[in-house]
């Protein structure tokens, strides 16, 4: 579907959001790689067979929030170690300030931290990646 298509859809005809709301819900889709677009139409970008929506299904405002790959790592790591996320950003404070001299971003630091608690982080590396591109 066309970009204005899907922005009535979701604002005017379900009355989901705002239009600014769906503008912005298209966006991130596509950033996040659910989306594509090609001349100016918009499609899934995975395979929507298996996806049953429920009726009456009305999304929540969680979907205009943006994955953030360094605190999904950290919430991964404290559940691991049993430890709480706050000690967790305070073992990265302490190796970014004290052993790197602040030169060390968060996206790094948690892949260190991670490693160093043995902790899986390989299926993160390209969304910190991306991160650190995005954000710098």
């Amino acid at each position: 579907m066309r970009k204005n298509e899907l922005v009535y859809y979701f604002a005017l005809d379900r009355k989901w959001m705002s239009t600014e709301q769906a503008n912005l819900l298209l966006k991130n889709a596509e950033e996040e790689g659910l989306l594509v677009q090609e001349n100016g139409v918009f499609s899934p970008n995975f395979d929507i067979s298996g996806i049953t929506i429920p009726v009456g299904f009305k999304p929540t405002s969680v979907i205009f929030e943006k994955k953030d790959p360094v605190q999904d790592l950290i919430r991964r790591i404290a559940q691991a170690t049993k430890k709480e996320e706050t000690e967790i950003v305070a073992e990265m404070n302490q190796l970014i300030k004290g052993g790197f001299d602040g030169n060390l971003l968060p996206e790094a630091a948690s892949a260190i931290i991670a490693k160093r608690h043995n902790v899986p982080f390989e299926d993160k590396l390209e969304d910190l990646k991306a991160s650190v591109k995005k954000n710098r």
